[in-house]
């Protein structure tokens, strides 16, 4: 595998307005996020953004941006739109998706989700973690994963993803972290797709990949970084990372 790391950041929120330029420690938001996939160290970073704010606080972090207009459907669409202008000769055969309001990932994590791409038959790898409240499994917010690990495996196919929880009976539940990997021609095949009905139900673009028999599969961690999407959320954040964070994120 040859992987590169795409974040999309836009300015557009509706709780949070210019969440990728917010304040944490002095530094924005989406540097920190750039700093933890660079010290992953799996792949060239690149930020795909839809305004020239953010792409200078990327580029005076010494990292690399391109700006894509803010005309496509989903973030999904927009590093696909990004990965053709950095990487038109198709170099890159898997594209990881991280989101640029997870300024608290582990770096880890990065590494972790591209386990199940082992397997040749998967198109889509991504991440879950347990659900640890009944709070948790019920807020429509935390989207869960009905699968099912065998004794002693890290990694298992995705069969549904819900807002509701899911599946019924004893057992744990999965809170589904929407960091993905996707090889480069599922990339492709997925944003040609037309939107599914499962997807406009649950309001879950994943679901698109499903209903077209596109195989996702999971690796699990021990606990779901939180995003940023609120002034709480924002709180949180800075609570954290403390300011000495960026030091002990070294890129090899």
């Amino acid at each position: 595998m040859n992987p590169i790391v795409l974040i999309p950041a836009r300015m557009a929120s509706t709780r949070l307005p210019g969440k990728p330029m917010a304040d944490i420690h002095g530094r924005p938001m989406i540097v920190h996020v750039l700093e933890a996939a660079r010290a992953a160290g799996i792949g060239p970073v690149a930020v795909a953004c839809d305004d020239p704010a953010i792409e200078a606080a990327v580029v005076a972090a010494g990292g690399t941006s391109v700006m894509v207009a803010d005309d496509l459907p989903s973030g999904t669409d927009r590093i696909e739109r990004a990965l053709a202008l950095l990487d038109p000769g198709g170099q890159h055969d898997v594209v990881v998706n991280l989101q640029g309001d997870l300024p608290a990932l582990p770096p880890d994590l990065l590494r972790t989700v591209l386990i199940p791409l082992a397997d040749p038959a998967v198109d889509i790898a991504t991440l879950v973690a347990p659900v640890v409240s009944a709070e948790e499994a019920a807020a429509p917010s935390v989207v869960k994963c009905a699968c099912a690990f065998p004794p002693g495996a890290t990694v298992a196919p995705a069969l549904y993803f819900s807002r509701h929880p899911i599946p019924f009976g004893e057992g744990p539940l999965w809170h589904h972290i929407g960091l993905y990997a996707y090889r480069r021609a599922a990339l492709a095949r997925f944003v040609a797709l037309p939107a599914s009905p499962l997807e406009n139900r649950e309001k879950l673009e994943q679901l698109r990949a499903l209903e077209a028999g596109m195989r996702i599969a999971v690796a699990r961690v021990d606990h779901a970084p939180f995003g940023v999407d609120t002034p709480a959320d924002l709180a949180r954040a800075r609570a954290v990372l403390h300011p000495g964070i960026a030091a002990q994120r070294e890129t090899p």
